[in-house]
């Protein structure tokens, strides 16, 4: 049998020379934003469905246009609603959170790290912000329909 050639109980880390906090950091954005591309994703899908509209191709540009534009709102929606619930006393470390990120469309992501470290229920917050966000989306009646519908008047 041959010998690993790492020591230590997590040999996917070794080479990586981010610090412990970097690295924490850096899973937690990307699980993050991991579950709002699959969230925002469902939610055009569910729309799509919904207006009668096929659903998006990962090879057409306008359907990706879309998906990013639809991910980046949701987003901001759940920074609202987090920030709705968020006790006074973490709210200025919230707004440096966000602040010390360089690019402004990195910030309310870093606001969602910031809160997935300070709140033990950040990912039911989540999942409970995103659902009624889905419901309330396809609730809407004021939603974009083709322009047809819009035309004649339906929704």
């Amino acid at each position: 049998m041959s010998e690993w050639p790492h020591r230590g109980a997590f040999p996917h880390q070794h080479g990586d020379a981010r610090g412990l906090l970097e690295r924490i950091e850096a899973q937690l954005r990307e699980r993050i934003d991991e579950a709002i591309e699959m969230a925002a994703l469902k939610l055009m899908v569910d729309t799509r469905a919904q207006a009668g509209r096929p659903s998006p191709e990962s090879t057409s540009a306008a359907d990706r246009a879309e998906f990013e534009s639809t991910a980046r709102a949701l987003l901001i929606r759940l920074r609202e609603r987090f920030l709705a619930e968020l006790p006074v006393e973490l709210r200025p470390q919230y707004d440096q959170a966000e602040a010390a990120s360089s690019a402004a469309a990195a910030r309310p992501l870093a606001g969602q790290v910031f809160l997935a470290r300070r709140l033990p229920d950040y990912w039911q917050r989540f999942e409970r912000y995103q659902q009624a966000d889905a419901q309330d989306r396809l609730a809407d009646p004021a939603r974009p329909g083709g322009w047809l519908r819009r035309l004649f008047g339906q929704t």
